[in-house]
C-alpha cells in the first residue's frame, strides 16, 4: 500500500495532468472551484479520473459534494483507502 505522502503526490499529479494545473498551486489549502478553476464538468471529470487512478469505486455522492480543498480531497481519498484495505 502507498503511503498518505505518495496518495497526496499521485492525486495532484493525476489532477495537475488531467486538468492542466500547476502543481506548485495545488497545496492543501488550494480551492478546487476559486484558486484552481474548476467547474462542475470538471468535479465529474476529476471523480472519474480518481477512480481509474485508484481502482477505486467514489459513490458517496454527500462527501463528493463537501469536498472544496485539496486537504478535503485528500483526506476523503485517504479515508476510502483505509474503508478500502480493512
Amino acid at each position: 500500500m502507498i503511503s498518505d505522502d505518495e496518495l497526496r503526490r499521485k492525486i495532484v499529479e493525476v489532477l495537475a495532468q488531467e486538468f492542466e494545473l500547476d502543481p506548485e498551486k495545488m497545496g492543501p489549502d488550494a480551492t478546487l472551484y476559486d484558486d484552481l478553476g474548476l467547474d462542475s464538468l470538471d468535479a465529474v471529470d476529476m471523480v472519474v479520473v480518481l477512480e481509474k487512478t485508484f481502482a477505486m469505486k467514489l459513490t458517496d455522492e454527500g462527501a463528493l459534494r463537501s469536498i472544496r480543498t485539496m486537504e478535503d480531497l485528500f483526506q476523503f481519498l485517504l479515508r476510502l483507502r483505509s474503508e478500502h484495505t480493512s
